[in-house]
């Protein structure tokens, strides 16, 4: 079953609301409004709030549910199960690490778009054989960053990208440079400290700044 092309459209869609998604790991569900609220308040309209804590499902459907103005999707989606369980939380869309044919079978059919991860040209020439245009590059440093950006936009014209992982302030202009990609993922605008702090005043002006970067 390959994916429509609405899909693709959908997640055009996504990274076309902020030039950044910031990536969550949110351990207490009394953080998940505040916490989301500063950084959309603050211009960041799209959040991936990952399924790497015990209350991640939970702070999905409470941000969903108060935040309509958010667009609030899930990270390290690794399997069919994971994808139904946000979608019925409220996701409006999902994010893969990496991707399996099963789980490219099910996304395709699935009423929520899914931004699988790819690190090499063959994983992207799998995720174009399923109907994919839509990839978010992971870890983007460590698997070539920009150069490596630069060298698929040749055989790969058609794709976009959202380079995630080890990307921060400093490094974020380089990626939106290109023009193949459409935004990057990042957490540098939710210092561990401040997220323990509660400091939502330092983390909004951490999202103004993010806000503010031009893209490509």
């Amino acid at each position: 079953m390959l994916v429509t092309a609405r899909h693709n459209q959908l997640v055009d869609e996504v990274f076309a609301l902020a030039p950044v998604i910031p990536v969550l790991a949110i351990d207490r569900i009394e953080d998940a409004l505040p916490l989301c609220r500063a950084l959309v308040d603050n211009g960041l309209r799209v959040l991936e709030i990952t399924l790497r804590t015990a209350c991640a499902l939970e702070a999905i459907a409470a941000v969903a549910r108060a935040m309509p103005q958010a667009c609030v999707g899930a990270g390290t989606v690794l399997n069919a199960r994971d994808l139904d369980a946000v979608t019925q939380a409220g996701a409006r869309f999902a994010i893969s690490p990496g991707a399996t044919d099963t789980l490219y079978r099910h996304a395709a059919g699935c009423p929520i778009p899914l931004i699988p991860g790819i690190a090499t040209a063959s994983e992207l020439m799998r995720g174009l054989e399923h109907g994919w245009q839509r990839f978010k590059f992971f870890p983007a440093e460590s698997s070539g960053g920009v150069a490596a950006l630069k060298g698929f936009g040749g055989p790969f014209a058609q794709v976009r990208f959202c380079p995630t992982g080890g990307i921060d302030a400093a490094k974020a202009p380089a990626y939106l440079a290109l023009p193949n990609v459409a935004c990057v993922g990042g957490s540098w605008m939710v210092p561990g400290d401040a997220l323990k702090a509660k400091d939502w005043a330092r983390i909004g002006a951490l999202a103004r700044g993010a806000a503010a970067l031009a893209r490509g």
